[in-house]
């Protein structure tokens, strides 16, 4: 029997689990089938097979990403105020808060410690004229599978998670061009089990430098029928810039008018927890987010053309040959539509800084 190893069993269970939604299945089912297929390979201990697998968190536990907001929080002196304005921007740009699925939503791919390299060049999109060195250093040797695909849209994401070397590597405006994989930003988090969930300095992929494997919603997730972390949010008429809350790192807001009460990029805020969601008229995956939303809440990571969330990106799937998992999820139902009923009007935003350590 060889001696338990928390990096190997982190990695079967990314890479030959998570991407498997009849095998997370199963796994609730029987989850003692598993263990014991895991011990006869001997990569886990038999301690696991009493207690039961891990949870995989790509973060360190007191990350804010898992971090559940008391009942008795104190909120934010304008909470009010920014509750009106979220519902004001919800009405403009088209009424609705959409799921982000194909485009602006991240495939994240799971690759073994096997994995080939290749260097990711930055290209310069935003027209700058001048390369990070230290970019280049932190993407000279990225384990891209061969099946890697970027999501749709301009902003063209992808995010590759490798549980051997704990390593994370984000990307936007990803491409390849003759043969060569660029990108026109992003960054890498190593040591990932022991980060608190935010990239270093100005590098990331969303406006305040959160990464996208923090606040997506998974279909593992769905399928389980619970999300066990803070959920990203983008609004669309952001605070100026200079203005942001912490965990962020820096903002892409804009208000030129000084409008008030616009919302700062990295507030953090909450659906009221007195609502009793199993009796509102959702969609049963609305009701997920809805019930995740009063436990861990939002948090405001980027700008875009309507407010948002994101999943996991399909392509995190049918890239492997699997069929794209919310299909079956929303069951017919529109991703714009999957939060329709939400009470928005329950919002609570919490205080500037809410968690940030001493």
């Amino acid at each position: 029997m060889l001696k338990h190893n928390s990096l190997k069993i982190r990695e079967l269970i990314c890479i030959y689990v998570m991407p498997h939604q009849n095998v997370l299945m199963n796994i609730r089912k029987n989850l003692l089938h598993v263990v014991g297929f895991l011990l006869m390979l001997g990569v886990v201990s038999q301690a696991y097979a009493e207690t039961g697998l891990p949870s995989v968190q790509v973060f360190s536990p007191d990350s804010f990403w898992y971090k559940t907001i008391p009942t008795n929080v104190q909120l934010h002196e304008n909470s009010a105020a920014f509750v009106t304005e979220f519902q004001r921007q919800k009405s403009a740009y088209y009424g609705t808060v959409n799921i982000n699925t194909w485009s602006y939503a991240s495939p994240v791919y799971y690759v073994g410690s096997d994995a080939p390299t290749t260097p990711v060049e930055e290209w310069d999109c935003q027209k700058k004229h001048f390369k990070d060195k230290s970019l280049a250093d932190r993407w000279s040797a990225v384990p891209v599978p061969a099946y890697a695909l970027p999501a749709k849209g301009t902003d063209a994401e992808m995010s590759i998670y490798q549980p051997s070397t704990d390593t994370l590597w984000e990307f936007w405006q990803m491409r390849k061009e003759n043969g060569r994989w660029q990108a026109c930003w992003g960054g890498r988090i190593s040591n990932a089990s022991k980060n608190a969930g935010v990239f270093e300095g100005h590098y990331g992929t969303t406006a305040t430098g959160l990464p996208f494997m923090g606040g997506q919603i998974t279909a593992e997730e769905l399928k389980q029928g619970e999300i066990k972390h803070v959920i990203g949010i983008s609004l669309v008429d952001i605070e100026n810039w200079k203005v942001f809350s912490w965990p962020a790192h820096r903002s892409d807001g804009y208000n030129p008018n000084n409008s008030p009460n616009r919302i700062p990029e990295g507030l953090r805020f909450r659906l009221d927890p007195n609502v009793n969601v199993d009796a509102l008229k959702m969609h049963p995956v609305g009701k997920i987010i809805a019930k995740a939303a009063q436990k861990y809440g939002f948090i405001i990571w980027d700008k875009a053309g309507s407010i948002s969330v994101r999943v996991q990106n399909p392509y995190s799937y049918t890239a492997m040959g699997q069929a794209n998992p919310y299909a079956t999820l929303f069951s017919g139902t529109e991703s714009y539509a999957i939060l329709n009923g939400f009470p928005w009007e329950r919002l609570q935003f919490l205080p500037m800084n809410y968690g940030k350590p001493d």
